[in-house]
């Protein structure tokens, strides 16, 4: 697999790099960027993953976080793939801010013209993690999973979807329940065509209620969520996911933030209480 290194930068006695990969699941080059600890230098370390938002790239969560700091400290990796693949010249894949280019969804699109080229499932499952194992001192079977918005749906469904693979999985504002919102019916239609059942094995409120579970001894889930987001009450409906939850007795820990917005000064504000959660998992 073609590895590239974009740029390397020294931070908090780590490196953070930025990378890029030819995927064999899109079909073109993918950019991520990776956050290695100081203390890789003696060793494995476990790998959290974040998954960014609608319009974001590889570099949004590595610039406005902060999280480095507390990374280094915890010896977390911190993982920031891109949100969709780019370069594609699929014929309105830039047309919308919310589907197309740097909205992928995380998911395997099926219908025609943007089956070939948006895997971001498979992407993030298979290439993105076998980069990893290959190119970073990751420690074996200790990969957590946590995003934002968009990226907050793909943390919950690519958690419950593949409990084999991450072993903790948070979310900041997550699009909880995409067959009831405008982004995700959207997204869903284009990329998955009118059968709702197949979206429903890409909705988190959805697959909590069909039975699907976290790893096991996984920690419970922790969602983030901002009173004072634009998005909450037509986009997010974390009141469904709860409800699932509460049903499906799925452990889930919700907690609401009054006076929070969408961007990133929250998840700056809360990021370290999610570090800290998939560190706890991650060391057992």
């Amino acid at each position: 697999m073609r590895f590239e290194v974009l740029s390397e930068h020294a931070c908090f006695g780590g490196v953070q790099g930025f990378y890029r990969h030819q995927s064999a699941a899109i079909g073109l080059p993918m950019k991520f960027g990776v956050f290695v600890p100081p203390q890789a230098k003696a060793g494995p370390v476990p790998a959290l993953v974040w998954l960014a938002g609608l319009t974001c790239t590889e570099e949004t969560f590595a610039i406005k976080a902060g999280a480095q700091r507390l990374a280094a400290a915890l010896g977390m990796m911190l993982v920031t793939p891109d949100t969709s693949p780019r370069g594609t010249g699929v014929e309105g894949a830039d047309t919308d801010w919310d589907f197309g280019t740097g909205a992928g969804f995380y998911l395997d699109a099926t219908q025609s013209p943007w089956g070939p080229r948006w895997r971001m499932e498979s992407y993030i499952t298979q290439d993105l993690l076998a980069a990893l194992a290959q190119q970073f001192p990751l420690r074996a079977q200790a990969t957590g999973l946590f995003g934002h918005s968009m990226g907050g749906h793909g943390a919950l469904t690519l958690g419950l979807r593949h409990p084999d693979l991450f072993r903790s999985v948070s979310a900041f504002s997550p699009i909880a329940a995409p067959m009831q919102c405008p982004w995700g019916v959207k997204a869903f239609t284009g990329y998955l065509g009118a059968d709702r059942k197949a979206w429903a094995a890409h909705d988190a409120t959805e697959l909590v209620r069909a039975g699907k579970r976290l790893a096991p001894g996984a920690p419970a889930l922790l969602v983030d969520q901002g009173e004072a987001d634009k998005f909450l009450a037509e986009q997010l409906h974390p009141h469904l996911l709860e409800a699932a939850c509460q049903a499906a007795d799925v452990p889930l820990v919700l907690r609401r933030h009054a006076g929070y917005d969408h961007g990133y000064y929250f998840i700056a504000s809360f990021v370290e209480d999610h570090l800290r959660h998939h560190a706890q998992a991650l060391a057992q």
